[in-house]
């Protein structure tokens, strides 16, 4: 079967085809906030599919999805939730407050990876699952980069809306840079310690994976920790479990 894969995340939807082998290479992206029965239409336009799987954690967008989707093709619709044919267990006391993202995340990361495997996405939050015995259970969740840089951005007078590079020096010369400084090596640090942590209670070493929007920029600064950097992990998850479920 070709699958239209669909991640609709806070930020970004990204649209993309598939099958049960592997993700194809057209990827559309849309942002989220722009999504709409015209956005969708015109993305799609051109492309063909016998199924569509749907990742979302904006419920009124997914919505739109769905409605959009059952006019303009109407072949067989599902969405991955906590209910759906996963391919792992889940040790989890309330399933059903589990990110669809984080969900399909960890998917992949088993399947591809195996466990124990802890992987960590960069997106408007940042999020660490944790994957042990073949099973989901739990993980970390906190403000994302982008978060905090436009935090400081809109709530002070002169701090500026900068762009995350790395750093060339531990001591800023500019504002700009004590901020890069303070974004990209905080972040470096959080991630170390809370990997420190996780990795006491699982019952062998991880294998950590990083995925989304800066996570490579971080990943580059933690070689020792970070073992795959893999950027289309979720919609190779959302792949798996539309062959799962399908």
């Amino acid at each position: 079967m070709r699958y239209l894969l669909i991640d609709n995340s806070n930020t970004r939807t990204k649209f993309m085809l598939g099958t049960e082998r592997e993700l194809l290479p057209w990827i559309e992206r849309v942002d989220t906030a722009e999504i709409s029965a015209q956005t969708i239409a015109d993305s799609l336009k051109g492309h063909s599919w016998d199924a569509v799987y749907l990742c979302s954690v904006v419920p009124a967008k997914a919505r739109i999805i769905e409605s959009t989707l059952e006019i303009i093709s109407g072949k067989p619709f599902q969405k991955l939730t906590y209910k759906s044919e996963l391919g792992i267990g889940i040790n989890y006391p309330t399933p059903s407050q589990i990110g669809a993202d984080r969900l399909a995340n960890s998917i992949a990361a088993s399947k591809l990876y195996g466990s124990p495997c802890i992987v960590i996405d960069f997106g408007t939050a940042v999020t660490f699952d944790i994957i042990d015995d073949e099973k989901y259970q739990g993980g970390v969740i906190a403000p994302g980069l982008g978060a905090m840089t436009d935090y400081l951005a809109n709530k002070t007078a002169l701090l500026p809306k900068i762009t995350l590079t790395e750093p060339e020096s531990a001591v800023g010369k500019s504002t700009e840079k004590a901020m890069d400084i303070g974004a990209v090596y905080g972040y470096r640090g959080l991630v170390r310690e809370i990997i420190t942590e996780l990795s006491k209670e699982l019952n062998a070493k991880p294998t950590v994976i990083c995925t989304g929007g800066d996570g490579e920029l971080i990943t580059n600064g933690l070689p020792d920790l970070i073992h795959h950097y893999h950027p289309s992990i979720t919609l190779e998850g959302i792949r798996i479990a539309a062959t799962l479920n399908f």
